[in-house]
């Protein structure tokens, strides 16, 4: 009886090690915070990695802290970049104009197949409550048979998914307001056509998204395409529309 106790103690002992081993064990995001908060360099905190205890943790750990290293960099580089935007805002009593940006975008396989894109963010201040409109302004250029007619965008996640419906299924539909379509220099089969629209977009939105950025899926009846507003951009505009 007695033996058979005593082996009951040994095994509820080695069970109790196992389990206080696993409770103390930390995730390879802590490890590396850790490794963070000693405020070393990154050849310092990659040799810190390397006293971890197994291949793989070493092998996690090395990267993330390869990434936290490469995203404070573009972090860097972004500041810098944003200050110059904040340059660029124009200030008009309580309207706020950031400056505008031209790129064109690519839509078919020939060289000429490309959208031209112009777009600002426009903010206005209410003299009452403090509290800021802001309107995004889009130009799109384009050669086409007929206008586009865009009348709603979708915000795009991390991963580049622009559904209408988000995955909590809240609304990710947000309706354009049209502005104006020239055409011009048209013939029998095309015309070129530049068509102005807006978006409104609340403070809060444009802050939250102020880490990384804006994308938008503009949806028309004829063709859609994407539009980043960058972060360094919407960091630089936000800097001065306060």
């Amino acid at each position: 009886m007695n033996k058979f106790f005593l082996i009951f103690l040994i095994s509820f002992g080695i069970v109790g090690c196992s389990s206080l081993e696993l409770g103390d064990a930390m995730s390879s995001q802590q490890y590396t915070q850790k490794i963070l908060d000693l405020g070393l360099s990154h050849e310092e905190n990659l040799a810190e990695a390397r006293k971890l205890k197994t291949p793989h943790l070493i092998s996690v750990v090395s990267l993330q802290l390869t990434n936290a290293r490469d995203e404070k960099i573009q972090n860097e580089i972004d500041l810098i970049e944003s200050e110059k935007f904040a340059d660029k805002v124009t200030v008009s009593g309580s309207k706020y104009i950031g400056s505008e940006i031209s790129e064109s975008i690519k839509t078919g396989v020939l060289e000429t197949d490309f959208d031209l894109l112009n777009y600002f963010l426009e903010g206005v201040k209410d003299s009452k409550s403090g509290n800021i409109q802001h309107k995004l302004h889009m130009t799109v250029s384009h050669n086409s048979k007929s206008k586009r007619e865009y009348l709603s965008a979708h915000i795009c996640n991390q991963w580049g998914r622009c559904d209408a419906t988000k995955e909590d299924g809240s609304n990710n539909k947000l309706e354009l307001i049209p502005i104006s379509t020239n055409a011009s220099n048209c013939n029998s089969f095309k015309c070129d056509y530049s068509e102005t629209i807006e978006l409104s977009l609340s403070d809060d939105f444009l802050r939250d998204s102020a880490d990384k950025g804006i994308s938008l899926s503009l949806i028309s009846k004829k063709k859609s395409h994407k539009i980043k507003v960058s972060k360094p951009y919407l960091m630089g505009y936000l800097a001065r529309a306060i």
